[in-house]
This record gives structure tokens, C-alpha cells and sequence, in this order.
């Protein structure tokens, strides 16, 4: 069977395509993928807001060994993840699903690979705050 897969024969991303910054996000899927040495979870963000990004999302990655447990920790309370099961030290990725936050979104270069950086979390109630902030951060950096 043949499949017709638009944008196949493109090499590479086109520069437009990565999106850096602060999004309002929320969780769409999440995966568990075991590594012996550094599990992680995948996580599939869809972005509300800025407007113009709406409907896009990222996929990224949240590793869970015991040096990177502070970030899984902070995303989870940040995303106001079920208090009782992290006081369980248990992970339910159903209730993962429809949490709501704010990402920073970053890219690093290796190897030829582009790999997409979940830098820091918010909540949702800091959105109005940081988003005025880095438009008018944007439109500084503009007007220089």
C-alpha cells in the first residue's frame, strides 16, 4: 500500500517551524519510555496561547532519573498534577491529560539533531504576567 506523506522529500526543519519562547500549554499525551539508564516520559503539548500558535503543539521530553527528578517535580506542580498521588510518588499518565501551564521552550543544536528543551514552568495563573512581559521584552529588543 502506498501512502502520499506531504513535506517527505524536504531535508530538515525549516527555521520558521521551531518555536522558542513561553507558551500556555496543555497536556495532550503523554508516553513512559524505559531506558536503563535514563527513563523518561514524552510529552505532547498543544499550544493556546500566543494566538498566532494556536493548535500547533511540541513534543518533548521529562527524564526521571534522580538527578532530573527537581524538573519532572516542578512541571508536575506547576501544572497543578493531583498533590495526593505525588505524595505517592506515583505518576498516573491519565491524570496527566488536560493540565494546563506555561512552558519555556528552547532548542539545542548536536550533532546535527535539533533536540527541544523544556526550560522552566509556570502556572496557568502567571500567564497574563509573563506574557506581557515578553512581548514587551520582544518589542524592546525591536526598537533597538
Amino acid at each position: 500500500m502506498k501512502r502520499h506523506i506531504p513535506g517527505l522529500h524536504r531535508e530538515g526543519q525549516h527555521s520558521e517551524a521551531i518555536l522558542e519562547g513561553v507558551f500556555l500549554v496543555r497536556v495532550d499525551r503523554t508516553f513512559y519510555r524505559w531506558h536503563p539508564q535514563r527513563p523518561f516520559y514524552v510529552l505532547r503539548l498543544a499550544i493556546l496561547e500566543p494566538r498566532e500558535h494556536q493548535g500547533r503543539s511540541l513534543t518533548g521530553r521529562l527524564y526521571c532519573t534522580p538527578k532530573a527528578l527537581w524538573k519532572l517535580r516542578w512541571f508536575l506542580r506547576d501544572f497543578g498534577y493531583d498533590p495526593d498521588l505525588m505524595g505517592r510518588d506515583e505518576v498516573d499518565e491519565k491524570a496527566l491529560l488536560g493540565l494546563r501551564g506555561i512552558v519555556r521552550i528552547s532548542h539545542t543544536t548536536l550533532n546535527g539533531r535539533t533536540f527541544l528543551n523544556l526550560g522552566g514552568f509556570a502556572p496557568v495563573s502567571e500567564w497574563e504576567e509573563l506574557s506581557g512581559s515578553s512581548a514587551s521584552s520582544q518589542e524592546v529588543a525591536h526598537d533597538v
